[in-house]
C-alpha cells in the first residue's frame, strides 16, 4: 500500500470519526429537546426559567435559583482557582528547575484522575465541619464549601493549558525584555503573560465549562437548598445537583421539567466551549 493511499485513508478515517461525533452530539441534544417538549407546552419556557419557587408536588417548576446557585458558585470557585493556576503555572514554565518541575506537575496532573465523589467526600468529611465551626452555625454544606471544591478540581485544567501558552511563546520575547533591562520577574509577568492572556482566557473559560457541569461533588458539599443563597455561608443547589438528586424519582411534568435544566445546561455549556474555541483561535493569530 502506498504512501498516498495510506494517507487518504487516514484523512477519510478521521473524517469519519468527526462525523460520528457530530451526529452523536446532535442526537443527544434531540432526545433532550424531545423529553422537554411536554414541561415547554405546559409549564412554559419562561415560567420554568424565571420561576423562583421549586416545588413539584404543588406544580412549581422555577430554576432561577438553581441557575444563580450553579453561576454562583461557579464564578467565586474561578476567583479563587485562577490566581493558584496562574501561580503554578509561571513556576513550572519560567521559575522552577527541573527537578522541581518534575514533582510539581505530574500532582497537578494526578488531581485530574481523581474522581469528583472523593473532592465531595473531603469536603463534606474534613471541610464542611471547618466552616460550620469557624461560621458559628449551619452544617457548613454551602457555597463557600462547593466553591473551594470545585476550584480545586478546575485548578488542573487552567494550569495546564496556561502553562503550554505560556512555553509556547517565542524565545525572543524573553530575550529581547532581558536585553531591554528588565528583571526576570519583569519579564514574566509584563511581557510573558500577557502575552500568552489569549491562550490563558482559554484555558479559564474551559475551567468554567468543567465547573458549571460538576455534579456529584456538588451534590455532596453544597447542602442541596432550592432557594436564593444570600451569602458564602448559605446552602444552594445547581442545576446538574437537581437532576441528579430528583430524576430517580420523577415522572410526568416533573421529569420533564428536568430534562428542560439538562437543556439549559446543555446551551450553556455549548456556549462556553465555542468561547474557548474562538478565544484560542484568536490567541493563534
Amino acid at each position: 500500500m502506498s504512501r498516498y493511499t495510506i494517507d487518504r485513508l487516514s484523512s477519510r478515517i478521521v473524517f469519519a470519526f468527526g462525523v460520528i461525533s457530530f451526529v452523536i452530539l446532535i442526537l443527544i441534544a434531540g432526545f433532550i429537546f424531545r423529553e422537554s417538549l411536554p414541561a415547554l407546552r405546559n409549564v412554559g419556557l419562561f415560567n420554568i426559567l424565571f420561576g423562583t419557587e421549586w416545588y413539584p408536588r404543588y406544580d412549581e417548576y422555577g430554576i432561577l435559583t438553581m441557575v444563580v446557585g450553579s453561576v454562583m458558585v461557579t464564578a467565586i470557585s474561578l476567583a479563587i482557582a485562577l490566581p493558584l493556576s496562574l501561580g503554578t503555572a509561571v513556576l513550572l514554565a519560567e521559575v522552577a528547575s527541573p527537578r522541581v518541575r518534575g514533582c510539581v506537575r505530574p500532582a497537578i496532573e494526578l488531581l485530574v484522575g481523581i474522581p469528583s465523589v472523593v473532592f465531595g467526600l473531603v469536603g463534606m468529611v474534613a471541610l464542611a465541619p471547618l466552616i460550620a465551626e469557624l461560621g458559628g452555625s449551619g452544617s457548613g454544606s454551602s457555597v463557600l464549601a462547593a466553591s473551594i471544591v470545585l476550584a480545586v478540581m478546575v485548578l488542573p485544567t487552567i494550569t495546564s493549558i496556561s502553562e503550554d501558552s505560556i512555553r509556547a511563546l517565542p524565545r525572543t520575547y524573553r530575550e529581547g525584555a532581558l536585553a531591554l533591562g528588565a528583571t526576570h520577574w519583569q519579564t514574566i509577568w509584563r511581557v510573558m503573560v500577557p502575552a500568552a492572556r489569549r491562550g490563558i482566557t482559554a484555558g479559564t473559560i474551559l475551567g468554567t465549562g468543567r465547573a458549571i457541569g460538576e455534579t456529584m461533588a456538588m451534590v455532596m458539599v453544597i447542602g442541596n437548598a432550592p432557594i436564593f443563597p444570600d451569602g458564602l455561608l448559605s446552602p444552594a443547589r445547581t442545576l446538574t445537583g437537581s437532576i441528579a438528586v430528583e430524576i430517580a424519582a420523577a415522572s410526568g411534568t416533573h421529569q420533564s421539567v428536568l430534562f428542560v435544566t439538562g437543556l439549559v445546561l446543555f446551551v450553556m455549556v455549548m456556549i462556553i466551549n465555542s468561547a474557548s474555541l474562538l478565544a484560542y483561535k484568536k490567541g493563534a493569530h
